[in-house]
């Protein structure tokens, strides 16, 4: 049993790339946690994937102990959190779990776009806030710049900053007595009835679902019968225990202890984040507040390749789930791919991180179709269909008006980028409402329809500004708009994954870019191919993609013309012949690069 004075619960709040996952190993291996020789880069980020780009996707946590200078033992708990702006919804859950945040800024670049975000994600949960300087290791740094910044940017004060090299270890022991002194003890009740908060929970094929929980009030044993409040099940716990990063078991758990539960769960539809788990005979009078449920942004259908596959989609696609709060999914049929799925997704990021693991986790080839939002269509009987896929889209003579849904989009940009960020936003048919200043940074405020965001917003925004600006948009309802349904033909064949939703105006444009690009995608064939964009029967942009050729006259030396002649009639008759009956394969490159589209 842990003295509640001596335990610190924190998270680490950066942008990507200021070096969270980095200060997380130097702390873990300069208290002893784990020995030297298991020690390996990025140790709480265990996904391939997330070694392999080099960001975090789940919100990891481990416990540390430590003797602080004064002879005192603490028990650290630090939950390391995701930096992309995709995964915002796993660091709104795992702040509400911890009382304070290190805020870790690269000394050599200042203040950046995400790392606005994740403070205020901290400040929003009443965080105690320890800034730190990472990176004094470069040439670069300037850490004098960077605090002022700090200061006119966020509003915290850097009198208590630290300078840190993670890297090398420098200023690792001022984080950890930082921590111990600046931030907050957890408060809490041990005779209180339990109140345990569900911060995370993923499956394991082993132990069932195992869930990470925060205890509030009250004490957590083993064999205790505990309820979910959100759902109403009762279990029994099997095992509890914490993470160092291994799994340790324990006899109990505390008020202000993190740690984690099996309880037998078959399924982490049962346990959702953010619920509250208290016991089942004397439970906890009311729920703690709960969390938004993620919204998924974009929408867009998986299917396999294959289509024996599907039964295996379809248990990986339940198996993500489980680990995956913010992602929802649905069945689909589609007459060009087969049976599927469509999937929600919070961006373009959390869509390629959850394809890349399917395929690789579960050894399951897939097609993605556009991306695309959710329209109401207005038919002229008076009745209203939702659309998530364009290629559902009943017939035009039947339809009054299509509308789309808008966002009210929050911009913070430096002053010399807000020019392009303007034009960025009147170029995706926004509506300004409002300009206002906070220091050397721009604050603007834009009506945009989501479908314009989900494409390629982001990556278009981060370049226009070299990363600078910070975005945040909620949604604000429907509104009419003059919109289409643009399909791809390929060898005058329909391609149903490529059709999507564009404004009227701009059908010209996205159908030519669509189709150039199209032409540098699918692999030349033996025939040639016409690629083509339409609206309805009217084609809009064409390409052809020409024909692989044999050189069938190499052998007529000399000689009268008609032999050549009859030669390349007879090639090019097998050719007519070819594309009649030649099937067009589209690589799975090419679905992905084509709806990438730079404006």
């Amino acid at each position: 049993m842990t003295d509640l004075n001596h335990i610190r619960n924190f998270s680490i709040v950066a942008h990507i790339d200021h070096g969270k996952s980095t200060l997380a190993d130097r702390l873990i291996q300069s208290t002893g946690t784990v020995q030297d020789r298991d020690m390996k880069a990025q140790m709480l980020d265990s996904m391939d994937i997330e070694r392999e780009r080099g960001i975090t996707i789940k919100a990891n946590t481990v416990r540390i102990d430590y003797v602080a200078l004064d002879g005192r033992k603490y028990v650290l708990n630090l939950i390391d959190t995701p930096g992309h702006v995709d995964f915002a919804y796993e660091v709104s859950r795992s702040m509400r779990a911890v009382e304070g945040s290190l805020l870790v800024v690269d000394s050599t670049q200042g203040v950046e776009a995400q790392t606005l975000a994740n403070v205020y994600h901290a400040l929003d949960a009443d965080h105690e806030i320890v800034p730190i300087f990472n990176k004094i290791d470069l040439p670069a740094s300037d850490v004098s710049r960077v605090a002022e910044q700090v200061e006119d940017v966020i509003g915290i004060d850097t009198s208590c900053a630290i300078a840190v090299s993670a890297k090398t270890g420098e200023g690792i022991r001022e984080t950890l007595e930082a921590i111990v002194h600046h931030l907050p003890a957890p408060k809490g009740d041990r005779d209180a009835p339990l109140k345990a908060m569900l911060v995370d929970s993923w499956y394991d094929s082993y132990l069932g679902v195992i869930v990470l929980v925060r205890i509030i009030d009250g004490v957590l044993k083993k064999g205790d019968r505990v309820r979910f409040m959100s759902n109403n099940t009762v279990h029994s716990v099997d095992r509890i225990g914490v993470f160092r990063p291994q799994m340790e078991m324990a006899a109990d758990l505390g008020p202000g202890e993190i740690g984690f539960l099996t309880a037998s769960i078959k399924q982490v539809r049962d346990t959702r984040v953010g619920d509250t788990v208290t016991h089942e005979k004397r439970s906890c009078d009311k729920a703690l507040p709960g969390f938004k449920p993620a919204q998924p942004v974009v929408f867009c259908g998986l299917f396999p390749v294959d289509s024996a596959e599907f039964e295996d989609l379809r248990d990986a696609i339940d198996k993500l789930a489980l680990n995956d709060a913010s992602f929802s999914f649905e069945m689909e049929t589609s007459a060009a791919l087969g049976f599927g799925f469509r999937c929600g997704f919070l961006g373009l990021l959390h869509l390629e991180v959850i394809r890349d693991r399917i395929e690789r986790e579960y050894d399951i080839d897939l097609i993605t179709t556009a991306p695309s939002v959710i329209y109401h269509v207005h038919m002229r009987d008076g009745t209203m269909q939702l659309l998530h896929n364009p290629a559902d889209m009943p017939d035009m003579t039947h339809v009054e008006h299509i509308e789309e849904p808008r966002i009210k989009a929050t911009i913070l940009v430096p002053d010399e980028y807000l020019g392009d960020v303007l034009k960025l936003c009147q170029d995706r048919r926004g509506i300004q409402l409002d300009l206002t200043y906070a220091g050397s940074r721009a604050m603007v405020v834009y009506d945009l329809p989501l479908n314009e965001v989900v494409f390629d917003f982001y990556d278009r925004l981060k370049s226009v500004t070299k990363g600078y600006a910070s975005f945040d948009y909620q949604l604000t309802g429907y509104r009419e708009d003059q919109l289409v349904k643009m399909s791809v033909l390929v060898n005058d064949e329909p391609v149903d994954a490529l059709s999507m939703m564009v404004h009227r105006d701009r059908a010209e444009l996205r159908g030519r870019a669509m189709v150039e690009k199209l032409k540098d995608l699918i692999p030349r064939h033996m025939f040639k191919i016409p690629i083509q964009a339409a609206i309805g029967g009217k084609v809009i942009a064409r390409e052809t993609l020409s024909a692989m050729r044999k050189d069938v006259t190499a052998k007529c030396y000399g000689g009268d013309a008609t032999r050549k002649r009859k030669l390349l009639d007879k090639q090019k008759a097998g050719k007519k012949k070819m594309r009649q009956f030649g099937s067009v394969n589209i690589p799975q490159e090419a679905f992905i690069s084509a709806l990438k589209m730079d404006s």
